[in-house]
């Protein structure tokens, strides 16, 4: 995973002597200073518990959070500094990122004025600049129906739509073990009603999608959808979530009832881990008030309410969600969406190129030297190669085909976005906090018994 000889040798010696504070205290340090910040956050935590009361290696785990944008972790981290009397600047600098990451900008102003107070080297101009009093913006007024009490920002879920997909399994290139179990969890209870109900299982339900960016869930949701000529219906961030009190759960609440008007329908929330996250990680009540309303729609106000509503969600941080969506009724499955293997990336760019002019094509071959890429990889060294071919074509006077070579030239020349940091991160999940057993899926991708030739 390193790439570092100095690196290797701290890890090595703190390998060897598991028990010297000082040395792994120095390998976190030096590993959350040249980037590597899941690695950081594991030998802090190690370190942490040699020496739990440590205040720079609390603060030191706090930094790795918060550059990771796990901002109610750093803030929890950091509680027992702050209480403290006299506890040391820097935890009041990384309080303030924190809680301006989570939006408490007057909070964050206090915490950073008062850490350059006590230290004035740890002034921040840009921090500064982002925490400086902003001019008020008036909101304006909105029209409600007649009768009906209007808050600032209750027309809830705007943006959010049912829809019909047009794509079905046979557009998702490989990850059958991955279509298998929608097909089981969330497509045959509805297309065989009968068989399910003579075993007591209704349609309906929840799967979880996790894995690295990329790598298809998004696409996978649509084409269950598309499979079971079920509505559609994408969440977004900007669909739920609004600076007014109450009004985020209002527009959950809103989706959820779309979802039941339209069923049977495919909701999917993307980015779940902004609207699931882990309670015990939030500071504010109504961001933990969010997560219940999550909670209350998926169990529905009764045993039936649900039903033919098939939810499915995405993350890409599958760890920060609370543990009580994965209770039975809610997000009870969840499903590892892998990079895909060579067979699936050569599949992958035959329905990429399907519609373009083609020279004799080796897929094998380009997929042979895109070991590490996702789809979203193979589509931009698909476009790639079709804008150079198309400046081609514009001097040639008429249209070349797309061949073997071009892909390849473009593949060479480009390095995959995010598998290799998604799985530095996950490694240590699966090695160090998996007692439940929960990420025991990912174990072949960790040990390198999976992802062609061990490079990630």
């Amino acid at each position: 995973m390193l790439d570092d000889a100095g690196l290797h040798a701290l890890r090595e010696a703190a390998r060897l002597s598991p028990d010297n504070l000082p040395l792994r205290r120095h390998l976190a340090e030096q590993l959350l200073s040249k980037g590597y910040l899941a690695e950081a956050e594991a030998e802090f935590r190690a370190a942490l518990v040699l020496s739990p009361q440590d205040p720079d290696v609390i603060a030191g785990l706090a930094e790795a959070f918060v550059r990771q944008s796990a901002y109610g972790a750093a803030l929890s981290a950091l509680e027992p500094l702050l209480a403290a009397p006299g506890h040391a600047p820097r935890a009041r600098l990384l309080a303030a990122r924190a809680l301006l990451g989570e939006g408490d900008v007057a909070g964050a102003a206090r915490r950073y004025h008062d850490a350059v107070a006590r230290d004035p080297s740890l002034a921040d101009p840009d921090l500064a600049a982002r925490l400086a009093p902003q001019p008020a913006t008036p909101h304006p007024p909105q029209a409600a129906p007649s009768g009906t009490p209007h808050s600032p920002g209750a027309d809830p879920a705007d943006g959010a739509e049912a829809e019909r997909s047009g794509v079905t399994f046979a557009d998702v290139a490989g990850m059958e073990a991955v279509k298998e179990a929608l097909r089981m969890k969330l497509l045959l209870p509805v297309q065989q009603p009968e068989l399910f109900a003579a075993f007591g299982k209704r349609a309906g339900g929840g799967v979880l999608l996790y894995g690295p960016p990329g790598a298809g869930k998004t696409h996978l949701a649509r084409a269950a959808a598309g499979e079971l000529g079920a509505a559609f219906i994408s969440v977004g961030l900007a669909d739920i979530l609004d600076m007014y009190i109450g009004s985020s759960e209002r527009n959950l609440r809103a989706t959820f009832e779309m979802a039941r008007r339209n069923r049977p329908c495919v909701l999917f929330f993307d980015e779940v881990d902004a609207l699931a996250a882990r309670r015990s990680d939030m500071r504010q009540a109504h961001t933990r008030q969010l997560v219940n309303q999550f909670l209350a729609e998926l169990d529905g106000v009764d045993e039936n309410a649900n039903e033919g509503v098939l939810v499915l969600a995405a993350t890409n941080a599958p760890w920060y969600i609370d543990v009580a969506f994965r209770r039975p009724g809610r997000f009870d499955q969840m499903v590892f969406v892998p990079p895909p293997d060579a067979a699936a990336r050569a599949a992958i760019l035959r329905i990429l190129c399907r519609d373009k002019p083609l020279a004799e094509m080796d897929f094998d071959a380009v997929a042979k030297v895109t070991d590490g890429f996702v789809g979203a990889d193979l589509k931009g060294v698909v476009d790639r190669a079709v804008e150079t071919k198309l400046h081609q074509s514009i001097s040639a006077g008429r249209p070349l085909p797309l061949t073997t070579d071009d892909l390849l030239a473009v593949a060479q020349a480009t390095r995959p976005t995010a598998v290799k940091e998604w799985l530095g991160t996950a490694r240590n999940y699966v090695l160090h906090a998996n007692d439940s057993g929960a990420w025991d899926e990912l174990m072949p991708w960790i040990d390198g018994k999976k992802g062609g030739k061990g490079r990630w």
